[in-house]
């Protein structure tokens, strides 16, 4: 086995070598953070699209269809059940309208999901999990053999 950067598992690394390890995996880990905020951000946006077509969607049948849909539906009532012609017009704006109620509904269910997803949040407190654990990391404590310790004189000024 060996470490990222190549050299033995167990081997003596120098300072810089380390220096080097530990920008690299930083880098990686801030390249890959930055990935998946892109990777959660670009699902809740294409979720906020199908809503926002969904609710275009209705509004465009609601308008485009009425004068179509409430003429041939009323004199297709009329035909059918020979009602006042007003009583059958008014029949047919109701199921334009009922028709337009399930498509926002489809809509505010999208819209919905959308503001669940919670793609930036996750990735904010992965970030500051991980300045959490940086700031708190502490080197490791290493003992100064008896004979490499210097002895600390005063000097005088003179």
């Amino acid at each position: 086995m060996s470490a990222p950067d190549g050299s033995p598992v167990g081997a003596e690394r120098s300072i810089g070598q380390l220096f080097a390890s530990a920008t690299t995996e930083m880098s990686a880990l801030v390249h890959d953070e930055i990935a998946l905020a892109k990777a959660q951000l670009k699902q809740d946006v294409k979720r906020g699209a199908v809503s926002g077509g969904a609710f275009s969607a209705a509004g465009a049948v609601l308008i485009f269809s009425l004068p179509m849909l409430n003429f041939a539906l009323a004199y297709g009532i009329r035909t059918w059940s020979h009602w006042n012609l007003a009583i059958c017009f008014v029949l047919s704006f109701a199921a334009n309208v009922l028709v337009a109620a399930v498509l926002a509904l489809i809509g505010l269910t999208f819209a919905k999901k959308a503001t669940k997803g919670k793609g930036p949040q996750r990735v904010a407190a992965s970030v500051k999990e991980t300045a959490g654990v940086l700031q708190n990391a502490k080197p490791h404590p290493r003992t100064v053999p008896v004979s490499d310790a210097v002895e600390v004189v005063a000097r005088s000024t003179s």
